[in-house]
């Protein structure tokens, strides 16, 4: 099991396959260290109550006991009640039901029942059932929770966070939770990944009162199937991986699960679609000939980004180098 270490300013670890850190500039490093140690575990509880990798994990078993009810852990509940919502409010765009077209594109995980309805595509098909006197759920198709299941870590693991620092920030492999002014006071200052050269930046961000920056991106998470490159971003409404034109929205908002959630839905709409889909939230987004849009929400928030972009914001910005405090998201 991995442990805390301190690198590069902030406390590191790795937990659901991804890299976390946690800065605490306000904190001694004898309590942060201790802090980062709580969070990690509460993000191996996470993981090990929403894997569909991990054989010993609890949603492993429940997708075992397909129709059945099934007694569950608050944070399996919590999580499952959580992607309904997000299900039903998103009009099935998220779907954790695609857990059969990932495999069928070559994404396996654990084994897991069959289900005898084909509810994996079918919006109108109910999935989950909910009774919360005995926090218990009845599944009828296998689920993938990994559209919201970092998002929910995040979230959780700030909370126990807040209770001892107003000013932090949490980073889980590219879902970012900032709270407070920063180590400089101007606020957190967060840069966005050029998934065409995952090195480099194509955006930074400023975040004067802190909020949630997610990614999704397919820059390091695609691979070769049957010949096609393909990618983990499925679109329920074809079963197939969707965005087409698109290699990455980033999202900003409150809550760091619905910012998951948010870049996910909008990666589906696609080159042509996200600038109308996206209006109502700050939202960047890269295409796949490496130009940078953003909503008119999102222009407030960014103090620099690459030459080139289709929304210039003016000269003179300084490079992102010129930030020592700068956190890369992907």
């Amino acid at each position: 099991m991995d442990t805390v270490h301190w690198q590069e300013g902030s406390w590191q670890w790795t937990a659901m396959a991804s890299p976390i850190s946690l800065q605490l500039p306000d904190l001694a490093s004898a309590y942060a260290r201790s802090l980062a140690e709580l969070v990690r575990v509460d993000m191996e509880l996470t993981e090990q109550s929403l894997s569909r990798f991990r054989t010993s994990a609890e949603l492993v078993a429940l997708n075992l006991k397909l129709n059945q009810w099934t007694e569950v852990s608050p944070r399996l509940y919590r999580a499952l009640t959580g992607a309904y919502r997000a299900y039903r409010l998103t009009q099935g765009l998220f779907d954790p039901r695609i857990l059969r077209d990932l495999e069928r594109y070559g994404y396996v995980g654990a084994a897991h029942g069959v289900a005898s309805l084909d509810g994996g595509v079918n919006p109108s098909t109910r999935w989950l059932d909910r009774d919360p006197a005995q926090s218990a759920v009845r599944i009828h198709v296998p689920l993938d929770l990994g559209g919201i299941g970092k998002g929910l870590g995040a979230r959780w693991a700030a909370r126990w966070i807040a209770r001892s620092t107003d000013n932090f920030l949490f980073n889980a492999g590219g879902d970012m939770v900032a709270s407070g002014s920063g180590p400089e006071g101007q606020g957190w200052e967060i840069g966005v990944e050029d998934p065409n050269d995952p090195d480099e930046l194509i955006a930074a961000i400023r975040l004067p009162h802190g909020g949630a920056v997610c990614t999704s991106s397919i820059a390091r998470h695609h691979w070769d199937h049957r010949g096609h490159t393909v990618h983990h971003l499925i679109d329920p409404r074809t079963g197939a991986p969707g965005g087409a034109g698109l290699l990455a929205v980033t999202v900003i908002g409150r809550d760091p699960a619905w910012s998951e959630i948010w870049s996910k839905v909008l990666f589906l709409h696609g080159a042509d679609s996200i600038q109308r889909a996206a209006a109502r939230r700050p939202v960047l987004w890269v295409t796949t000939t490496g130009r940078l849009g953003m909503t008119a929400l999102a222009r407030p928030l960014v103090f620099w980004h690459a030459s080139g972009s289709p929304t210039p914001i003016g000269h003179g910005w300084p490079r992102p180098t010129d930030y020592p405090h700068l956190e890369k998201g992907d």
